[in-house]
């Protein structure tokens, strides 16, 4: 039967039709973009996340920690060869479109044994012949079905999400560095006030030992004066443990041995107040692990439509062609043979095992779009909660400080009161030094609090990549 140009035409559009039947194309699924950050409801699209890095710190220092963490890091690193994994695969999905080609060359023994017609009954004699060969062969796949397209936006895709996490870890490594710094600074300002307050308390263990001798205090007095000096004292030991321990720490994210940072002081520091959020739904685009997962269910979705393809036959086009020979000296000399082969295969008993890796691809597909909606949703509640630790810090600090105020006060009136006259003891005093070192101690916390969360909401809105 001949086919005519028209049939051939007739042949290829029907098998595109059948091939949009069998795989689908990608469309975003629908999720809950809109309204994810808490008591948010601006419509304003600026947002800090397209703040460069080195704008939002302004401390020099700071910002060369978190250069060296970008160059150094070693999850930073891993991410970036889990990339070139990702091109590798890609690469092969490609060559898949490709008729593959294989060399052989080989040389075979044959023997045979026939009975010699000049030697007598019962005698053989054995043949033998050596057979000589090359050949080329070849196989394409015909993509009729679009398995190996899909297989390979499934590639694709997986390397957008590679890049994609790996952005997401820069985001997070930045937030990190940022954090650690910050702790140092505040643990840096609690031992500097501990030990003068120590400094303090030793001054009144004298001025309490003086008092005694001029019959003003009693010997209680003096006791509890030391006790509250070896209060204070106890608490500089864990707070040198916690600097080096904060360090070491900060030490390895920058992918070097435990050591000492170089850092500024805590009241150098000037927190980032333009705190714009933009819309939820920028997410999408900018939170780099939300756009990973997205990407995520995009790989699982064209791996269903791979699944699916497995249930229709494959056209296959097979070629070989070489040289064959009984004697080498003329084995270029006549001796070429070829072949081409195309047909449908069908796998008969293998329904079974295609119907599992079409449910597997489909819960594979389904868990990543769970994924997708996890991603969304964590990002509204980290974007809701740095905004709302923002605003508490803002509202502690103006009140810390009127606390601070007062107790300075009262830490000094008492003093004074016990020097002339009877109208107070030293436990009043105690009472309002413990109060007065506890207060100052929570306003360092709530600084770190406030700068802390500037770094959070700026990772949470997926600033830090770009």
């Amino acid at each position: 039967m001949k086919f005519s140009f028209k049939h051939s035409i007739f042949i290829a559009l029907s098998i595109l039709t059948l091939s949009a039947c069998v795989t689908k194309k990608y469309e975003r699924p629908q999720t809950k973009q809109d309204g994810l950050y808490r008591d948010q409801n601006t419509t304003d699209t600026v947002t800090m996340a397209d703040l460069p890095w080195k704008n939002l710190f302004s401390d020099t220092t700071l910002q060369s920690l978190i250069q060296q963490g970008i160059n150094e890091n070693l999850d930073l690193k891993q991410a970036i060869e889990r990339i070139k994994i990702s091109e590798a695969t890609l690469q092969q999905s490609r060559l898949a479109f490709l008729p593959s080609l294989q060399g052989d060359l080989s040389v075979t023994d044959n023997k045979a044994s026939a009975a010699a017609q000049n030697f007598p009954a019962g005698i053989n004699i054995n043949l033998e012949t050596q057979t000589y060969r090359a050949q080329l062969s070849t196989a394409w796949e015909a993509d009729i079905w679009g398995k190996l397209s899909s297989a390979k936006r499934a590639a694709y895709a997986t390397l957008l999400q590679s890049d994609a996490a790996k952005r997401a870890v820069q985001t997070q490594l930045i937030a990190t560095i940022a954090n650690s710094y910050y702790t140092l600074l505040a643990l840096d300002k609690q031992l500097a006030i501990t030990e003068q307050t120590v400094k303090i308390r030793m001054q009144d263990v004298e001025t309490m030992k003086a008092l005694k001798e001029g019959a003003v205090v009693n010997g209680a007095a003096v006791v509890q004066s030391e006790a509250n000096l070896y209060a204070a004292q106890v608490t500089l030991p864990d707070l040198r443990r916690s600097i080096k321990e904060a360090e070491n720490a900060l030490s390895v994210v920058l992918a070097r041995a435990p050591g000492s940072i170089s850092r500024t002081t805590l009241d150098q520091q000037s927190p980032y107040t333009n705190l714009q959020t933009g819309i939820s739904a920028q997410l999408l685009q900018n939170r780099p692990d939300v756009i990973a997962a997205e990407f995520g269910f995009r790989s699982a979705f064209e791996n269903t439509n791979v699944a699916k393809t497995y249930f229709y036959p494959a056209l296959t086009l097979t070629a070989s062609g070489g040289l064959t020979s009984l004697q080498l000296n003329n084995f270029f000399d006549n001796s070429i043979f070829y072949n081409l082969v195309g047909g449908l295969t069908q796998p008969i008993f293998a329904r079974g095992a295609n119907k599992a890796r079409l449910t597997t691809a489909q819960a594979n597909q389904q868990i990543a779009f769970y994924n997708f909606q996890q991603a969304l949703l964590t990002g509204g509640q980290e974007v809701s909660n740095a905004l709302y630790a923002y605003q508490t810090a803002a509202e502690k600090e103006e009140t810390r400080a009127k606390q601070i105020a007062s107790l300075t006060k009262a830490v000094d009136f008492t003093k004074e009161l016990l020097r002339y006259s009877s109208a107070t003891n030293y436990t009043d005093v105690l009472t309002s030094e413990q109060s007065l070192l506890t207060a100052q101690l929570n306003g360092i916390n709530d600084r770190l609090q406030k700068l802390q969360s500037v770094v959070n909401l700026y990772r949470a809105l997926g600033g830090g990549w770009k």
